[in-house]
């Protein structure tokens, strides 16, 4: 493999070698030694002129354009980076503040409950004396009518009854054997009526 990789370098710079000699004498004025150093002082020259305006003017530019790049892309990972945590300390704070704010609602919710139980018993309380109260007095009011309604009732039964005979019989009857008719009467019922 090497011999062959080394035949075939021979066969090709003598292949080279001939096209150059065969365009020296076609007249290829660069493959010309006598224009050589022209040649060599031009590419000199050329190659200086370009070295120094990539090395003094070009590149020192580039270089600058990097450098700000990169510290302006620098900063801006700081300018970044620090955003980032004064972002995620207010949002820390956000959590607290609602935390904060949720415990506060629920205290007060609490308490006004709490408020509202309190007032809601006092009247209860305050509603429950005067329904109290208020059942006395109807009770009383029933016992007074109690009593005071067996006297009118025996007074209307005496009225109606001395009318009625009246009409029946066409004579008056006298009241005071109608009044111990009633008040008998009354006596006996009145204990089933009246928890006499």
């Amino acid at each position: 493999m090497i011999k062959k990789i080394f035949f075939q370098l021979i066969f090709f710079n003598l292949f080279f070698l001939r096209e150059v000699f065969g365009a020296e004498s076609g007249g290829m004025p660069q493959l010309n030694p006598e224009f050589w150093i022209s040649q060599i002082f031009w590419l000199i020259i050329t190659f200086g002129f370009l070295y120094i305006l990539l090395s003094k003017l070009i590149l020192p530019k580039i270089s600058l354009n990097l450098e700000l790049r990169k510290s302006q892309i620098q900063e801006n990972i700081e300018a970044a980076e620090k955003q980032r945590e004064s972002s995620e300390a207010k949002l820390k704070e956000y959590e607290n503040i609602i935390s904060k704010s949720k415990l506060e609602a629920n205290n007060i919710l609490k308490e006004a409950r709490k408020n509202v139980l309190k007032e809601i018993n006092a009247k209860k309380k305050t509603l429950d004396k005067q329904v109290d109260e208020e059942i006395k007095k109807v009770e009383q009011e029933i016992n007074l009518l109690k009593k005071s309604a067996s006297e009118k009732i025996n007074k209307i039964a005496i009225e109606t009854t001395s009318e009625l005979l009246v009409k029946l019989i066409g004579a008056e009857v006298n009241s005071s054997s109608i009044s111990a008719i009633v008040d008998d009467l009354s006596k006996k019922n009145g204990a089933k009526y009246y928890g006499n």
